[in-house]
């Protein structure tokens, strides 16, 4: 007689949430429920080593679904180390994992359309049976024992235990398919989970590489006469088998199958770690942006594996964001299958798996540069914006980072931070750099004047990151970076210091009285050290926001500080003297004067002057005196 029993408390909230809630991805259940038949071979296989009675029973493991259209069933067989009656009571009556209490609470929490990705995170796949099914039965048999038993329940809270009729080791799970099946929210019609070509598909997606054949039968479809009993699933994980054994062809097909891409990868990166942590990595650098690289809701991450079971996309967890144009697969031998993103977050397995991934693709990029430098550039004009993140975020690996860059410079040549050092001039102890919103403008302001008449190049920096990075770094072993716009700059002096004359423009007072007609415009007016041929420009105020920045942070809405700017003049050039020479005159205008300097500094800054009409009729008006 069958013994009726209840599930325990949280089982059955798990099962009411299982039944009542809509998912997105309903399919879940069929990988949940293969993977436990993976596990099980497994779990057999391992027992044997240590018990040479069940070596018998251990041998060509596999996994059987069948369908029944005539009794509306699917049926998911396995050959592995079943169940007694304890241990079916045990493991589908109670659920012991620490996670169950998180489950509910986030499958509450979740918003419809988003619940389904939970399932099977938190210990409790095979409950997702209850998705497609309103009755499930466990028949099972222990290896070593000759005692079949069935479980049974419909989810209504309760399950019975009687005798099973299973004749060998291993657990067949019949799922009494619904007729209402939950909608398939993309095609918006009903899921038919009794349909050859849905279960093919769904295994094949989610469950190709498990180790062990997964075999696909219709009950009462006539076989053809050459018809072979073939496996659904391929068992040939690209990543498990040996580096040399693999074309470059078949690395490329399945670059383009994991990322929809149509072009080949720029590098991939094959990585087997062995010890502690044991994962094998197959991971690609793209030849060109993907499409949602800068999208916040952008698909970024590898694929993840565990031990060959396909577990999630987009495995941000793995990857930092600053990496995030690589594509690939991770696969893991210690990972939890029942491991969910937030477990990832705190997992010191997952910690060290990033780390390693890491470490091995900032090598791979090292190499690329010494090695292959035509598809370092190419790299590097693609991804190199992205690159750049990470000097702000990762502090372990910030030089190794700064060292990959590569920087347009003042000499009209790329270079990176070693060989900039390497070619400083006597004297030169810093790091000298430019930010802006355009390479066009650097190259042409007015501050790198100096720098090239005593042969010192500049770092010129125009991506909308820079600026953040580089105040972050802060130095590059022992050199400080140090901008170019810098208000208090003090340059090598070089092999012959020279000596200005400023003798002029300091009699004439002219300083006091172009700060005294701007007035608020500018925190101070002084005589430049740093301009050669150039009238006039802007400096920043010690660590005030640069004007690139300022425009960034306002382009996201934020409230920037009013901006105090400090203008430079140039005491030898001509057109300064001139005007200091005017200043002595009586009738001088200061405020006509000192908005044209104004509205020249802003024009070298590459920015519009504030009125233009105003500052076309002011230039026309002083012209004509």
């Amino acid at each position: 007689m069958a013994e009726k029993r209840e599930f325990q408390s949280e089982a059955k909230q798990v099962l009411e949430l299982m039944i009542n809630s809509v998912y997105s991805n309903p399919d879940i259940f069929v990988r949940e429920l293969i993977s436990n038949a993976s596990d099980a071979i497994d779990k057999l296989r391992i027992e044997s080593l240590s018990k040479p009675e069940l070596a018998g029973y251990a041998k060509n493991g596999r996994i059987d679904v069948t369908i029944d259209k005539e009794s509306g069933t699917l049926t998911f067989s396995d050959n592995g180390i079943g169940m007694n009656k304890e241990e079916l009571v045990s493991f589908l009556g109670t659920i012991a994992k620490s996670g169950t209490n998180e489950f509910i609470r986030a499958m509450q929490e979740a918003k419809s359309g988003s619940a389904g990705n939970l399932i099977g995170q938190f210990g409790v796949g095979f409950y997702s049976a209850f998705i497609a099914a309103d009755n499930v039965t466990v028949d099972t048999m222990k290896a070593g024992e000759d005692k079949a038993w069935k479980w049974e329940s419909t989810g209504d809270g309760t399950f019975t235990i009687d005798d099973g009729s299973r004749a060998s080791n291993g657990s067949t799970i019949t799922l009494h398919i619904k007729k209402d099946e939950k909608k398939d929210e993309e095609e918006g019609e009903l899921k038919d989970y009794l349909s050859e070509w849905t279960i093919r598909g769904i295994i094949r997606e989610y469950s190709d590489f498990v180790s062990y054949p997964i075999y696909l039968t219709e009950k009462g479809r006539e076989k053809k006469e050459d018809e072979k009993e073939e496996p659904v699933n391929s068992m040939k994980a690209l990543w498990t088998r040996p580096q040399k054994d693999i074309k470059d062809e078949e690395f490329n097909e399945f670059y383009r199958h994991i990322s929809h891409d149509w072009e080949d990868p720029m590098e991939r990166i094959y990585y087997r770690a062995e010890g502690t942590c044991e994962f094998t990595a197959l991971l690609f650098i793209p030849s060109r942006q993907p499409m949602d690289l800068f999208y916040q809701d952008g698909r970024h991450g590898v694929q993840l594996y565990i031990r060959r079971v396909f577990i999630m996309n987009d495995c941000k967890e793995l990857i930092p964001q600053y990496l995030r144009f690589v594509k690939g697969v991770v696969d893991s031998e210690d990972l939890s299958l029942n491991v969910s993103r937030e477990m990832l977050q705190q997992d010191r397995m997952a910690s060290q798996i990033k780390s390693s991934l890491v470490r091995k693709i900032l090598d791979t990029l090292a190499k690329m540069k010494k090695e292959k430098g035509e598809e370092f550039a190419k790299f590097w004009q693609t991804f190199g914006i992205v690159l750049k993140e990470g000097i702000i975020s990762d502090l372990r690996h910030r030089d190794e980072l700064i060292k990959l860059c590569v920087f347009e410079s003042s000499e009209g040549k790329k270079t990176s931070v070693e060989d900039y050092i390497v070619n400083m001039p006597a004297g030169q102890d810093k790091i000298y750099y430019l930010t802006g919103s355009s390479l066009k403008n650097l190259q042409n302001s007015p501050k790198l004047e100096a720098f090239k008449k005593k042969g010192v190049n500049v770092l010129l920096l125009s991506d909308p990151v820079d600026e953040i990075w580089v105040n972050h770094a802060r130095k590059y072993d022992k050199y400080d970076f140090v901008s170019a716009a810098a208000e208090n700059l003090s340059l090598p002096e070089g092999e012959k210091k020279e000596e200005k004359n400023n003798a002029e423009i300091e009699k004439s007072g002219l300083v006091k009285k172009i700060k005294d007609a701007l007035g608020a415009l500018v925190e101070d007016v002084k005589i430049s050290g740093r301009l050669v041929d150039s009238p006039v420009c802007f400096v920043q105020k010690g660590e005030e926001i640069s004007p690139q920045m300022r425009n960034f942070f306002k382009s996201m809405g934020q409230e920037v500080p009013e901006e105090k700017r400090v203008m430079e003049i140039n005491a030898d050039n001509a057109l300064i003297k001139k005007i200091a020479l005017e200043s002595e005159k009586e009738g001088f205008d200061a405020v006509d004067w000192s908005n044209l300097l104004y509205g020249l500094a802003s024009i070298a800054d590459g920015e519009p002057v504030a009125d233009g009409k105003k500052f076309t009729a002011l230039v026309g008006k002083l012209l004509e005196r």
